[in-house]
């Protein structure tokens, strides 16, 4: 009995390294992202390293060496979309939306090409709703990858709303035109 309580306090202190390792990577991102008004508090970056551990259990994956969130961040910190306001909870969603559609594609593009994929969706499809981006651009594109479609092999993930351009989307100038009219 006593070897294994010790086995499970060095168990024990081994995830919280990792998770503290895990934190002070978000953290350090702060430098590339301030300049575009984005910075993560330690609160939000320990926030982040859950959401990551969450997800990956709740999607059943494992992953060995870093998780996507450095990436991420790197990938979405300069959208016109994200503000200080909505940075944190944005990207705990795009983490979960990552590893959702990882599996959903079967793992048929990699880490980058899903990343640019859903950056470029993000911005020029779905002007900056994750739900639009998860609920109908990605899941549309899932689709098509489950019924045979590899256009994306060699395009690094760019370009892809060809897939998904029948889709009806609402038009951004009408909509703020009705809007100004209306006051």
């Amino acid at each position: 009995m006593k070897d294994e309580s010790g086995l499970f306090l060095q168990m024990e202190q081994l995830l919280s390294l990792q998770k503290e390792n895990e934190i002070m990577r978000i953290l350090k991102k702060n430098e590339e992202t301030e300049k575009f008004g984005l910075v993560l508090t330690r609160e939000e970056a320990s926030m982040l390293a859950k959401g990551h551990k969450d997800s990956l259990q709740e999607q059943q994956r494992v992953e060995f060496g870093q998780g996507i969130i450095e990436k991420l961040i790197y990938c979405f910190c300069d959208s016109a979309f994200l503000t200080q306001d909505n940075y944190c909870e944005s990207l705990i969603e795009l983490q979960d939306i990552f590893y959702l559609y990882k599996n959903e594609t079967g793992d048929e593009l990699t880490d980058d090409e899903l990343l640019e994929l859903m950056r470029d969706l993000f911005d020029n499809i779905c002007f900056g709703s994750i739900e639009y981006l998860s609920e109908t651009c990605l899941e549309r594109f899932s689709d098509a990858v489950h019924a045979g479609y590899r256009g994306f092999i060699g395009t690094q993930g760019r370009n892809e709303d060809a897939v998904i351009s029948h889709e009806t989307r609402w038009d951004r100038e009408l909509f703020l035109t009705t809007l100004q009219d209306l006051f």
